[in-house]
């Protein structure tokens, strides 16, 4: 994981904020706190979580490329600009397509 300091009240560009490597999955943090976490990713293609489970619910937001999201052994395709809930505690993975970046949004209840 990378470490940047996002601050507020100013303008980033989500799909300019993590870059793709080759072979690689990158993360970087744009704000972790007691009530949740903001993650960037950027997946080669290719690349890919497998299957576990989170005690919270999960937004996931394509902002590039596109792929597989898999919750409860169905899968769904997301392509950039879609996101999809995956809901706590239920099996779920992620495998790129094509290169893609997502925002993964964590809230704790």
């Amino acid at each position: 994981m990378t470490n940047q300091t996002f601050n507020h009240s100013e303008i980033y560009s989500l799909k300019g904020s993590v870059k793709y490597s080759k072979g690689s999955i990158v993360s970087k943090i744009i704000q972790k706190s007691d009530a949740g976490n903001l993650t960037l990713f950027a997946f080669d293609e290719g690349q890919n979580l497998s299957e576990h489970t989170a005690p919270y619910d999960a937004m996931v937001q394509v902002i590039d490329g596109r792929a597989r999201v898999i919750i409860n052994k169905k899968d769904y395709l997301l392509e950039g600009g879609s996101f999809i809930i995956m809901p706590a505690n239920i099996p779920h993975a992620l495998e790129a397509i094509t290169e893609f970046k997502m925002l993964l949004v964590m809230i704790r209840g």
